[in-house]
């Protein structure tokens, strides 16, 4: 598992997250963040990214405690203190974070106020779903190019997006300004698709195609197997105890 450096220097990954909290300079001292970390970092902006939109305060003063903002977000009072103790954010004993402050060093730290151009590969139902969801642009990441085979899919829109070529990938990913290349083929097609983002200079790839992906060194990779999630959920399913009889074996 990748851990992510204050300096933007990574170790075991290419995963990059600025410092904050401190000015930079050569007597910053490098403080290394767990990649599980970044997660509950983003989960944290998220609810405070909606108490902001539905213009919500917490508590009068604009503050809110550990205690509140965990509980809002499902994790232990003192692993959330830990957490923003990596942005050298601290609060005030007694009186908790002051909700708009924390939010923007968040945004900052996680890179959440910059624009982040998506291209999906394979705008099946898959892809076309992903391209529609008004979630991406309201979090930084609008899908400006969608690319796939099919020559009855080439030229059509989707989502307000025409479906270019995946042989136009180097043009279109340029000229859109896309960082961020999304893989939602079926698997035999997906590590040719990398190796076309990959030549296109997209340097960040979020997978939906179950198995790996062969990728340079600089190139960061996501993966997301629905089935072994949905596999996972099955097994708590059994370990409550909740299936009543033997489900019939898959063959």
């Amino acid at each position: 598992m990748s851990t992510i450096v204050a300096d933007g220097a990574t170790a075991g990954g290419p995963a990059r997250l600025p410092p904050i909290g401190a000015a930079p300079g050569p007597g910053l001292r490098l403080r290394t963040i767990p990649e599980a970390t970044v997660a509950r970092l983003t989960a944290y902006l998220r609810v405070l990214d909606r108490c902001a939109m539905v213009g919500a305060e917490l508590r009068g003063d604009g503050t809110i405690s550990s205690d509140e903002l965990a509980g809002l977000v499902g994790v232990n009072p003192a692993k959330l203190r830990k957490d923003l103790s990596y942005l050298g954010s601290h609060g005030t004993r007694g009186v908790g974070y002051d909700a708009a402050a924390l939010r923007s060093t968040l945004q900052q730290a996680l890179g959440a106020h910059e624009t982040y151009p998506v291209a999906v590969v394979g705008v099946g139902h898959l892809g076309s779903a992903l391209a529609a969801y008004p979630g991406f642009p309201a979090r930084g990441f609008p899908v400006r190019a969608l690319f796939d085979t099919d020559p009855l899919k080439i030229g059509r829109p989707v989502a307000g997006i025409t479906v270019s070529d995946i042989r136009e990938a180097a043009l279109v990913c340029r000229r859109e300004d896309v960082v961020i290349g999304v893989i939602a083929t079926p698997e035999p097609a997906a590590q040719r698709v990398a190796d076309v983002l990959v030549a296109a200079g997209v340097r960040s790839i979020l997978g939906f195609a179950p198995g790996q992906l062969t990728v340079p060194a600089d190139v960061e990779v996501r993966r997301v197997d629905l089935a072994l999630e949905l596999q996972l959920l099955a097994f708590h399913e059994i370990r409550r105890g909740d299936v009543a009889a033997p489900r019939q074996a898959v063959p």
